[in-house]
């Protein structure tokens, strides 16, 4: 069976030395690359399974490297890599198609839970409910082992958070989650950080969707959460 393939990207290559370390120890493969244009090449080439993208690149930036990624329609999950500690710059990375981020500096540990919690939320369930999940009166078809969404038969390029951001709600339509919930669900714990990035995966997500002629059926239940609607 193949391993996992990681693509780790940073300009520092002691970084990328230590990321291949700790996660060739858990049982990964992992390449590496140290500017922007080489990751692109690499992510093409070798089709990770997930990229470790530090934003601050020389030439192409990490950012460019990102948003090429899902101009390309490539789903693959990426954690940033930033420096920056401002929350809007971090939420910043999650609009424009990061799944998750981590501030410098890091630990090892930290780095090997984040990619193994990403990486269980990028497979298809073992055991789903159903295949398909068909909603909106047949319009909005969610594959679970495909891990694909349509609408009216229009495919739409999701990052895995916003497939399982979707799934989740999805499944109870009317149902009220709160924004703890969804981090917890998602990520696997919470904090008022993971809370703020729920808002940010769900404008993605509803841009998206809207996108294709889709009503918003994520509704916001201010001062509590989000819930799937149709009506």
């Amino acid at each position: 069976m193949a391993k996992t393939k990681i693509l780790a990207v940073d300009d520092e290559r002691n970084i990328t030395t230590i990321l291949k370390a700790y996660l060739e120890r858990e049982g990964y493969e992992v390449i590496t690359a140290h500017t922007g244009q080489e990751a692109l090449q690499l992510a093409q080439n070798e089709a990770p399974d997930l990229i470790i993208l530090d934003l601050m690149l020389p030439g192409l930036s990490g950012e460019e490297v990102m948003k090429q990624l899902r101009r390309d329609g490539s789903g693959v999950p990426v954690i940033m890599l930033t420096a920056k500690t401002n929350l809007e710059d971090k939420l910043y990375g999650l609009s424009i198609g990061a799944d998750d981020y981590i501030v410098k500096p890091f630990s090892s540990q930290e780095v090997v839970a984040r990619v193994k919690t990403i990486l269980r939320r990028s497979e298809p369930e073992k055991v789903p409910l159903t295949d398909l999940l068909t909603l909106a009166g047949g319009r909005l078809e969610i594959d679970m082992m495909a891990h694909t969404v349509t609408w009216q038969k229009q495919h739409i390029d999701l990052t895995p958070t916003e497939f399982n951001l979707l799934l989740h709600l999805a499944r109870h339509p009317g149902r009220v989650y709160t924004r703890n919930h969804l981090a917890e669900a998602l990520f696997g714990y919470n904090s008022f950080t993971e809370e703020r990035t729920i808002d940010a995966h769900i404008k993605n997500l509803r841009n998206k969707i809207q996108v294709k002629g889709a009503p918003n059926l994520i509704k916001t239940i201010y001062g509590v959460g989000y819930k799937y609607e149709e009506a």
